[in-house]
């Protein structure tokens, strides 16, 4: 491999909640003496960001004066290659995309232009905890779908559930999250195709998350939400950033592409409300230096890492873990794993098993927060050597 996914980073003291808010407030507890902290919780990577976006940001820091600013040319023209090499976007226009500090604010821009406060908005569970959080803060009633695991243990939709919950709760915006977080779902077209049909039947309008679309592992392909028909594209907010890809959370910055007229110059209206809404310099440049060839040689090679950890893992938790059953996720790098059969047969309870591997390191999330009621959410990307440790305390100390 031309870039380094196997050196181990040390985070400590260098501004990161993965290990250094372990023991306090939402984070997991830390581990007891003797065992060192391995980061599995919170969903960014324990690898170095490409070098084209440091090589960016360093030129750019080159030049003393950090002003006002409007965005480059490059920074759009950056958004629109890559869309269409990664991802066959067609006729991707610079005024079809528009800045915002975060998904979730996107999100949340978009649900004001289509909903009043107190409306009822459908999504698919297990969700992501931030969607809860945001949704419930701003006065939305959240009104799930249930996925639910076919024989192979594949998380499906339930279209009959979803068209029920459409008509029984007047819904008029619902939330899509593609790839699927918790679960690891990348949708194959025609489940995006039919979940659509069904939105554009009873006129729903779509918010698409799409942050993890470009981390798709070994023989799966991300199909935007926006490119299965020509209604999708009308009725859709899409939402991306580079900071799932290039582990860049901490620099602030997604955008979102909107194709209808009518509905982007809603939603920009409503993102501008709390005059708060504005790029950062360095992450313009952090981006334009992502979405360069070499940034997609960098995320080629990531997601070759991370299927590597994935059919590791997925495979581990087989041999070793009886009674724990986990999806062999599609995309992201998460694992969501449960552990109903082995709490059953061993008398254990959740918070118990989430506890013994944290004292041991093993800082995973528990599932609950995601609607998994006997799930726990599990980060892999890390240098293998580390997911390995990992493991093996699982084996040693957890599940025994």
């Amino acid at each position: 491999m031309k870039y380094d996914f196997t050196s181990i980073m040390d985070r400590h003291g260098k501004d990161a909640i993965a290990v250094d808010a372990l023991g306090h407030g939402w984070a997991p507890a830390a581990p007891a003496e003797g065992f060192d902290a391995i980061p599995m919780w919170v969903a960014d990577m324990n690898f170095p960001t490409a070098p084209t976006v440091i090589a960016a940001m360093q030129e750019r820091v080159q030049h003393p004066a950090f002003g006002y600013f409007d965005p480059r040319e490059e920074y759009y023209a950056s958004i629109i290659r890559w869309q269409s090499e990664r991802n066959g976007a067609m006729g991707l226009e610079p005024k079809h995309i528009g800045y915002e500090n975060g998904v979730l604010g996107g999100v949340l821009s978009a649900l004001n232009t289509f909903c009043s406060r107190g409306d009822n908005v459908l999504v698919l569970s297990p969700l992501y905890v931030g969607f809860r959080g945001s949704l419930h803060n701003n006065g939305y009633n959240i009104v799930e779908s249930r996925l639910v695991q076919d024989e192979a243990g594949k998380w499906r939709i339930d279209f009959e559930d979803v068209e029920q919950k459409i008509l029984q709760n007047h819904i008029h915006a619902a939330i899509f999250c593609s790839p699927h977080n918790p679960t690891g779902r990348v949708w194959e077209r025609w489940e995006i195709e039919r979940i659509m049909e069904l939105y554009r039947k009873h006129d729903v309008y779509v918010i698409s998350d799409e942050i993890w679309s470009d981390i798709i592992l070994d023989g799966h392909k991300h199909i935007p939400t926006q490119s299965v028909s020509e209604d999708a594209r009308q009725r859709t907010v899409a939402l991306y950033a580079p900071s799932k890809t290039f582990n860049l959370a901490g620099l602030i910055g997604a955008y979102h592409i909107i194709y209808n007229d009518r509905i982007r110059d809603r939603v920009e209206k409503e993102s501008s409300l709390s005059h708060y809404n504005s790029m950062n310099v360095l992450s313009m440049y952090a981006l334009i230096g992502a979405y360069q060839d070499e940034g997609q040689v960098w995320v080629n090679e990531l997601c070759e890492v991370l299927s590597g950890n994935v059919d590791f893992a997925c495979k581990y938790i087989a041999e070793h873990f009886e009674g724990v059953k986990v999806f062999h996720p599609e995309g992201t790098y998460m694992l969501f794993i449960d552990c109903a059969e082995y709490m059953q047969k061993h008398g254990k309870t959740l918070d118990e098993i989430v506890a013994a591997g944290c004292a041991v390191g093993v800082t995973w999330q528990d599932g609950r927060v995601h609607g998994g009621t006997t799930h726990i959410r599990l980060n892999l990307a890390l240098p293998l050597s580390r997911v390995q440790e990992a493991f093996d305390r699982l084996r040693k100390y957890v599940f025994i």
